[in-house]
Parts: structure tokens; sequence; C-alpha cells
């Protein structure tokens, strides 16, 4: 009885750690070539950050603050965008950020990076022009 007991316990422990789930590492998605497609994408298409940010400042500030202020803070942005872009292209084949191929945005002020907050520091990638519909819903509006 003891053999069989040993037998199904090594059993249990054999599929259990062949069940196991094995997850890849977080920084496992960001690879250089990854790194070059954001150095490409800051590149050619930051400057879009100049009527987002209008937009942005448009809609949380006003008329006269979005085309002041958001053009500004847009043109800040895209500056910021094209410099990270040409660092990451020359840079893309080593691993640059604490030994990862992260982006290095950081927040003004903060120690941590941002991944995705479009509204207090750059996003990975540019944003896209056109309209953004979060919501849909069935009524109409005069």
């Amino acid at each position: 009885m003891k053999k069989a007991l040993t037998i199904a316990a090594a059993l249990v422990v054999t599929a259990s750690g062949a069940m196991a789930d094995i997850q890849a590492p977080p920084g496992s998605t960001y690879t250089s070539t990854r790194k070059l497609g954001r150095a490409i994408s800051n590149i050619l298409y930051g400057f879009i950050e100049i009527p987002e940010q209008i937009v942005r400042k448009n809609e949380s500030y006003g008329r006269k603050a979005g085309w002041s202020y958001g053009a500004v803070d847009g043109g800040r942005r895209a500056f910021k965008r094209l410099g990270y872009g040409f660092y990451e292209l020359v840079t893309f084949h080593c691993p640059t950020y604490h030994g990862t191929f992260k982006p290095p945005y950081e927040r003004c002020g903060e120690d941590h990076r941002i991944e995705m907050n479009p509204h207090d520091g750059l996003s990975e990638f540019p944003p896209v022009l056109g309209s953004e519909h979060y919501y849909h819903t069935r009524s109409q509006q005069w």
C-alpha cells in the first residue's frame, strides 16, 4: 500500500509539474524591432501631437487655451518625440533603459515610467489623427 501511495504521489507531482503555467517575463514583448518601430513612428508621426493637444486643451480649458496653450504644449511634445525617435533609432540594437528595450519616457517630477498616459506624458506610440469613439449611443444630437 505504501508503494502505491508513493507512486500515486509521484504521478500527481509529475502531472502538476507538466501542467504548470509557464509565462513569458513582462519585458519579453519589448524587443529591438519594437524599439525600432517606436523610433520610426515617433520621427514620422510625432508632429501629430500638435493638433492632438489643441483638441485636448480645447476640451479641457476652452477654445482660447486650445489654440494657444495646446499649440505650444503640442509643439513641445512633438519635439520631445522627435528627440526620443532619433535617440531610439541610433540605439535600437542595444537595451538602454535599465537593460531592457522599454521606452525611457518619464513623467515630469516622478521616478516611474509612463506606459500609456497621453494626458500627462508621452505614450509609447504617437496618437492617431481622426475621430475616437469610445461610447456608442443611439441618440441623435442636433
